[in-house]
């Protein structure tokens, strides 16, 4: 399978399913704005580590920035600053971005979601951020718990966002396609009327 036919079915497979056959491990743990409703995404994350409230580290992100990636963006203390807006988005939209990621705030959301770009955001607030600090591209950073490096996969649809790390990619896509056959046996034995109670052996556990 190619890699782009691999983050296709990563991303058609969600990040539920990605975040459950990957182990549990990482996932971004805090409420996501999905600005493009019905959205889904996966890429390789290129990271950028902001000052605090600015976002001079977006705009030299955009140099770096490569077809079908997502752009990781956060700030050593996560704020309701916006870090992107219109303009910004534009760019990431004409280098080819596959999505982005803001562990801030985003602004101009009607916009953002009329030019279809995939974004998931921890805020939306109309104040801006300044462009005085330089931050670092390409380092890995932590977004809401999850150590994100250059490379690692982001998988993004309404449900949240996982990451596997670069070098796992090819075993979870291996695991979540299992899981996704599992589960499809188990939805119809339950659609059949069976309960996940007896299924799961939980009925043993509640009532010995």
């Amino acid at each position: 399978m190619s890699a782009t036919d691999t983050l296709s079915e990563l991303a058609r497979l969600g990040s539920a399913t990605v975040y459950e056959a990957g182990g549990r491990g990482g996932f971004v743990d805090f409420p996501l704005i999905q600005v493009v409703p019905g959205s889904r995404a996966a890429g390789p994350a290129r990271t950028a580590l902001c000052g605090q409230h600015d976002n001079l580290m977006v705009h030299a992100a955009m140099s770096r920035l490569q077809p079908g990636e997502v752009l990781v963006l956060t700030m050593p203390d996560p704020a309701p600053v916006a870090l992107v807006g219109d303009l910004l988005a534009t760019q990431a939209k004409a280098r080819g971005a596959a999505a982005i990621l803001v562990d801030g705030a985003v602004r101009d959301v009607e916009e953002l979601a009329e030019m279809g770009l995939p974004i998931w955001a921890r805020w939306v607030r109309v104040h801006g951020a300044v462009k005085k600090t330089v931050g670092t591209l390409d380092e890995p950073v932590v977004v809401g718990g999850a150590t994100i490096r250059t490379g690692d996969v982001v998988v993004l649809d309404a449900d949240g966002a996982a990451v596997v790390e670069a070098e796992r990619v090819d075993e979870v896509l291996e695991a979540s396609l299992a899981r996704e056959e599992k589960e499809r046996v188990k939805r119809a034995r339950l659609e059949a009327g069976e309960l996940s109670y007896d299924t799961d052996g939980l009925r043993s556990i509640v009532e010995g």
